[in-house]
C-alpha cells in the first residue's frame, strides 16, 4: 500500500526540477535567508550537465581543436590522423561524471537544501506532491513560492514509422558510445549543426536534412552559410528544402530509411531528429491551479507566472530564451525576487525591480554555436531590428582584415557584423563566424546590454594582434 507522508513544517520555497536553473534558484533563496526543498525525477544537475551542454562540448572540443591545428604552420602535418573515438567518449564520460550526481547532492546538502528524488506535481496553490521511485508520497507545503524548473524535452514530429525506428534525440546523440558509419541529421538548428560537426569529425558520413533554406535560421544568414560551406568541404551532404514524410526501420534495428516529400529517400545507420523542444509540463499538476498541462508558462520579468502571486517558472519552461546561461540568469533574478517579497519588499510590485527583472531575455541574449567554424550572436539581427522599426545600419567585416585572424589560423575565413541604431548610435546586435570567434561574444554583449555609445566604444582599445581587433575594424568601417 502506498504511504503518504505529509510535511509537518513546510518550506519557504519548493523547487520542482534540479537542473542548473533549479540549483541556482535554491542557492539564491538560501542566500536570502529562506528555507528550500528541491525535487528531481532524474539526475541532480539536469539536461545540461548530462545530455546537452557538457557532453556535446566534450564531443566537439577535439573536432574543433584538430581543425584549428590543421590551419597552423608547422603543426598541421601532425594532426591529419583520425580522432580516437574511444578516447573522446572516455573524456565525455568523465565530464558528465559517468552520469552520477553525488557531487551535486553534496553541494545541495552543504547549503542546507532538502533534496527529494521522485516525480513532483502541484496539488493546488503552494502544495507539491512528490512520488518517490519506491512509490512513497510526500506532500510539501511552500510558505512563499513554488518554482517550476522542469525544462524541456526533445520534440519529435508525428511521422509514419518514426516511433518504431528508435531515432536519436539530443540525448542519444550526446551519450552514444559508438560511431555510426552513416548518420542522418534532421534539422538545421543549433543541435543539428553541432551534432553534425561532432559526429562527422568522429568518422560518420553525415547527411543533414533541412526543411528550410539554410542552417541556423534564427541568426544572421551569413553565419549558417559559412558553417554549411565548411561542413560540405569536409564531406557532409546538406539538403535544403528537404521535408521528411516517413521513417522506415525494420524491427527497429539495422539501417534506417528516411523518406522525403516528393519520394526521394536517404539511408543511414542512425537518424537524429533535432526538430525542436517542448516543455516538460504535461504531468506536473498544472490543472490543479487553473493552467493547461503541457503548455509553456507565461511569466513577468521577475519570472512569476501570470495571474499568480506564488508560482514561478524559470528557464526553458517559460520559453523566453532556451539556453542554460539565460536560465541560470533568470534563476538568480527569481531567487532574489522571491527573497525580497518574502521579506516584505513591496517595491517589487511597484515596478522598481532593478536586479529583480530579467530584462536581458528581451533583446540581449548571447549564443555561441560550437560548430566548425564557431558562430556567435547577441541582440537583434538586421532583419529583426528593421521589423522592430529601428533606423539601423549593418556594418560588415571580412575577418581576414584582422591581423590576429591570420595568426590564429592560416587561410582564416570568417565574418563579423554589428547592427547600429542610427538614432542613438548604439549597438543593437552583433554576429560573428569563424574559428575561435565565440570569445568575442561577451564584449559584444556588454556593448549591447550597456547601450554603450559608439563614441565611447572608439576608446575601448583592443589588444594587438588579437581577434578582438575586429571591433576596431568595425568601428572604422562605421565612421568611414
Amino acid at each position: 500500500m502506498t504511504r503518504t507522508v505529509e510535511d509537518e513544517h513546510g518550506y519557504d520555497v519548493v523547487v520542482i526540477g534540479a537542473g542548473p536553473v533549479g540549483e541556482n534558484v535554491v542557492d539564491r533563496v538560501r542566500a536570502g535567508g529562506l528555507t528550500a526543498a528541491i525535487v528531481e525525477s532524474e539526475l541532480i544537475g539536469g539536461e545540461c550537465s548530462y545530455w546537452a551542454c557538457m557532453p556535446s562540448k566534450a564531443l566537439l572540443r577535439p573536432a574543433i581543436a584538430r581543425s584549428d591545428a590543421r590551419k597552423v604552420a608547422g603543426l598541421r602535418e601532425s594532426v591529419y590522423g583520425p580522432l580516437d573515438a574511444m578516447e573522446v567518449f572516455t573524456h565525455r564520460d568523465d565530464v558528465v561524471g559517468h552520469w552520477k550526481d553525488d557531487g551535486q547532492i553534496d553541494w545541495l546538502d552543504s547549503i542546507g537544501v532538502r533534496v527529494l528524488r521522485g516525480h513532483g506535481r502541484l496539488l493546488g496553490p503552494r502544495r507539491v506532491e512528490v512520488t518517490s521511485p519506491e512509490g512513497e508520497r510526500h506532500v510539501l507545503t511552500a510558505r512563499h513560492a513554488v518554482v517550476v524548473c522542469t525544462g524541456t524535452r526533445a520534440l519529435l514530429p508525428e511521422l509514419p514509422g518514426l516511433p518504431g525506428a528508435h531515432p536519436w534525440t539530443s540525448r542519444e546523440a550526446t551519450s552514444a558510445d559508438r560511431v555510426p558509419e552513416r548518420l542522418v541529421v534532421v534539422g538545421g538548428g543549433v543541435v543539428g549543426v553541432e551534432m553534425a560537426t561532432a559526429w562527422q569529425a568522429l568518422g560518420a558520413k553525415v547527411t543533414l536534412l533541412v526543411r528550410g533554406g539554410g542552417l541556423l535560421p534564427r541568426m544572421e544568414p551569413f553565419l549558417g552559410e559559412h558553417v554549411a560551406a565548411a561542413l560540405v568541404t569536409r564531406g557532409a551532404d546538406i539538403r535544403t528544402g528537404a521535408a521528411v514524410s516517413a521513417v522506415v526501420r525494420d524491427g527497429g534495428t539495422g539501417p534506417v530509411t528516411v523518406v522525403l516529400e516528393g519520394g526521394d529517400h536517404v539511408e543511414g545507420d542512425e537518424v537524429l531528429f533535432a526538430t525542436g523542444r517542448r516543455p516538460r509540463t504535461e504531468d506536473i499538476g498544472l490543472e490543479t491551479v487553473g493552467l493547461t498541462p503541457g503548455s509553456w508558462l507565461d511569466v513577468d520579468d521577475s519570472l512569476r507566472v501570470t495571474g499568480t502571486d506564488w508560482l514561478y517558472a524559470v528557464g526553458d519552461v517559460n520559453h523566453r530564451a532556451l539556453m542554460t546561461h539565460q536560465g541560470k540568469y533568470q534563476a538568480r533574478i527569481a531567487g532574489a525576487a522571491i527573497a525580497a517579497r518574502a521579506h516584505g519588499d513591496d517595491s517589487l510590485d511597484a515596478g522598481r525591480w532593478g536586479a529583480h527583472a530579467a530584462t536581458a531575455d528581451h533583446a540581449a541574449v548571447p549564443q555561441v554555436v560550437f560548430s566548425d567554424p564557431e558562430a556567435a550572436s547577441v541582440g537583434l539581427t538586421l532583419a529583426e531590428a528593421e521589423r522592430a522599426g529601428h533606423r539601423v545600419r549593418a556594418v560588415d567585416l571580412d575577418m581576414r582584415q584582422v591581423a590576429g585572424a591570420d595568426l590564429y589560423a592560416q587561410g582564416y575565413r570568417g565574418h563579423a557584423r554589428m547592427v547600429v541604431d542610427l538614432e542613438r548610435e548604439v549597438v543593437l546586435g552583433a554576429a560573428f563566424v569563424g574559428p575561435g570567434i565565440g570569445e568575442l561574444l561577451h564584449s559584444a554583449t556588454v556593448a549591447v546590454v550597456g547601450e554603450v555609445p559608439i563614441a565611447r566604444l572608439w576608446h575601448a582599445v583592443p589588444a594587438y594582434p588579437t581577434l578582438s581587433e575586429a571591433w576596431l575594424r568595425l568601428l572604422e568601417a562605421y565612421r568611414g
